[in-house]
């Protein structure tokens, strides 16, 4: 065989062992991506070191943020349990150059070198030969070192060994930063649910304690009122209006409550959407006559019977028509009407206030969302109402549309069907039985 058929030979096999490695670069990458836990990921990469670069052992250590000190993350090879409680100088060790230097080095003959940090051996009982060491960077700052130690046989460590190991550290720093990121969310995600739990909490612990005495204002508001005349009346709508304001506060921070938890359940009944919506605008009244305003009501005759959870329904209508209250100026009018489709119900309350502007259509149903700044608002609440009516009507299979001119008035249509649909369980959590 001539000279050149084996540069050929020599070349073809360096050129298969080069697609062999980065065929298991690439197989590494992929099990980074499928694998979420650090500990998991580090011991697999330190494994495929030691298989790519056919050396006795390889590790991880990673910088500690408070001593400064290298410590051992991931080891192969032997005695992997007894090297891993070590902690590595930055000073006066080989590591501790890699690291703070950012520069990879290759030591053939490590009991010749001075930086050569024999504690390691000694605890662990491992013969360190020859040392190749990486450092591992994150956005540009050094994380730790990756180093593999003694090559199997005769064969010695070589600079195409380093770069080899230079790729694979930097599969371990975004291993590293992955699972950090995944750390930090998680610990965040665990915060939310301790917040979101303390938040149900109070709103509970809140509703319960205020329901009571706020019911008594409101009696005895109602009640004085209606004996009183002048500037004594006019005091006593203003109270009344207050408390009216600060029931349905709670009751909207109740219902949300029950819409986030998943805890509300429909309790089916039939009855008559007439007879519904005539209830809940004989509660609101007191709120409407505070401001001379007038209720119109536009109903058929006929009974709409409807299959739905009657109290649900009314805190939609509540809510729509508190709205249409609150918006429009005194002395107007807003109203209500309804009427049957087929095999649906419908119901609309119109106003005559300041409509919503155009561009603000697609946000009124988001929760806490207001059109007008925190800062310079006009009317009060927490922008709850159209969220909480909304969710309700979705737990019906309804729909809630609006229309709207700006300085104008709005109307809020809900459909419902007559039926609750008989393929899904009468009773059954939100978000849960769909």
């Amino acid at each position: 065989m001539s000279v050149r058929e084996e540069m050929y030979k020599e070349r073809i096999r360096e050129m298969e062992e080069c697609i062999s490695n980065l065929e298991r670069v690439l197989k590494l990458v992929r099990v980074i991506n499928a694998t979420l836990e650090s500990a998991e990921l580090l011991d697999i990469i330190v494994q495929v070191v030691t298989e790519l670069l056919q050396t006795e052992s390889a590790s991880i250590m990673l910088i500690d943020k408070e001593t400064g000190e290298l410590h051992f993350k991931a080891v192969a090879g032997e005695n992997r349990a007894s090297v891993r409680p070590i902690a590595v100088p930055m000073e006066g060790s080989i590591a501790g150059q890699i690291a703070t230097q950012n520069q990879p080095l290759l030591i053939r003959d490590v009991k010749s070198d001075p930086r050569w940090y024999r504690q390691a051996d000694e605890k662990s009982g491992f013969v360190t030969r020859s040392i190749i060491g990486v450092p591992m960077q994150v956005q540009g700052k050094v994380i730790g070192v990756v180093e593999a130690v003694n090559k199997r046989g005769d064969a010695e460590m070589t600079w195409e060994d380093v770069r080899l190991l230079a790729v694979l550290a930097d599969q371990a720093a975004i291993a590293i930063q992955n699972a950090e990121l995944l750390a930090e969310l998680k610990t965040a995600y665990e915060q939310l649910n301790r917040l979101d739990q303390m938040k149900s909490d109070f709103i509970a612990v809140a509703a319960h304690e205020l329901r009571t005495p706020l019911s008594l204002i409101l009696g005895y508001a109602m009640f004085l009122r209606a004996e009183a005349s002048g500037e004594t009346q006019e005091q006593l709508n203003i109270v009344l209006q207050s408390a009216m304001r600060l029931r349905s506060l709670i009751e909207d921070m109740v219902n949300l409550r029950e819409v986030e938890s998943g805890e509300v359940a429909l309790e089916l009944e039939t009855f008559s959407v007439q007879e519904m919506i005539s209830s809940t605008v004989e509660d609101l009244s007191p709120i409407a006559e505070a401001k001379r305003q007038r209720i119109c009501l536009s109903m058929p005759r006929e009974p709409i019977v409807v299959e739905a959870d009657r109290n649900k329904m009314t805190l939609v209508v509540s809510n729509l028509l508190s709205n249409a209250i609150k918006f429009t100026r005194e002395g107007s009018k807003v109203g209500v009407q309804a009427g049957r489709k087929g095999s649906t119900a419908w119901f609309t309350v119109w106003d005559t206030g300041i409509g919503i502007p155009k561009k603000e259509l697609g946000h009124i149903f988001d929760r806490f969302y207001q059109i007008e700044p925190s800062l310079s608002r006009h009317y009060e609440g927490m922008g709850l109402g159209l969220s909480i009516a909304k969710a309700m009507v979705d737990l019906h299979h309804g729909r809630i549309k609006v229309q709207s001119k700006e300085g104008r008035g709005s109307a809020f249509t809900v459909s419902v069907p007559l039926r609750y649909p008989v393929s899904l369980p009468k009773k059954s959590k939100a978000g849960k039985s769909r």
